[in-house]
């Protein structure tokens, strides 16, 4: 029977559930979360603490991929990555920062800043992840490098000029300190923001990861 009381406890039933909700949102707002049906802090993503700072102006929101040229898992997310930065909002940049953890990932990071240097970055960044993963040539040394790179009309002093120049050395320095702000363990990672950090491994797989990137990109541009 619905009677009076059972009416008001109905009533303090919805006014709890109402509050907790309520309450939930502000939780999650003021830890930085997204309000989202789909991705939990936690769970599916990580917030930064503090908030690092980014290398994009301060109107701009930052996307930045943490890789490395022979992990295939970042072989096998390129490609997503290559199509959704082909249609970025006017306020979002992405940007990459190669892992240099060890001897060998450094190499690779010292290639693509050389390629950065060189104007080349774009025309050689996915050939050098096929070279890798598909032809089974590991570039692994700077004399392989320098051969690869001619490939793309980079004669062998111009490489070398850039493989060991001032500019690619600070740029290696300041991915290194990135890597250790951002706690970075494992690659392909996904910076937003220098506010979240997020994977496909805790996303779920690729195409999740970028639709969670999409939404704390909306997150962002509306100040939550």
């Amino acid at each position: 029977m619905f009677n009076r009381k059972s009416m008001r406890q109905a009533v303090t039933s919805v006014l709890v559930v109402t509050l907790a909700l309520v309450g939930g949102q502000a939780l999650a707002q003021s830890e930085g979360a997204i309000t989202s049906e789909r991705f939990e802090l936690g769970r599916h993503y990580d917030r930064l603490s503090p908030t690092q700072p980014t290398s994009s102006g301060p109107d701009q929101i930052e996307v930045a991929e943490i890789f490395w040229y022979g992990c295939p898992h970042c072989y096998t997310f390129d490609p997503y990555l290559e199509s959704w930065k082909g249609d970025l909002a006017a306020d979002v940049s992405f940007v990459r920062i190669p892992a240099v953890w060890n001897p060998l990932l450094q190499l690779h990071a010292r290639a693509y800043y050389a390629a950065e240097v060189l104007g080349i970055v774009d025309e050689i960044h996915t050939p050098i992840f096929r070279e890798i993963h598909v032809n089974g040539n590991p570039l692994n040394s700077e004399q392989a490098l320098q051969g690869f790179f001619e490939q793309f009309g980079v004669g062998e002093e111009e490489f070398t000029g850039a493989f060991n120049s001032f500019a690619v050395h600070t740029r290696l320095q300041r991915a290194d300190e990135l890597s250790r702000r951002y706690r970075v363990s494992s690659v392909p990672m996904v910076i937003v923001n220098g506010k979240y950090s997020a994977s496909a491994q805790s996303a779920g797989d690729y195409p999740t990861l970028m639709e969670l990137i999409d939404e704390l990109v909306v997150s962002e541009r509306a100040g939550e």
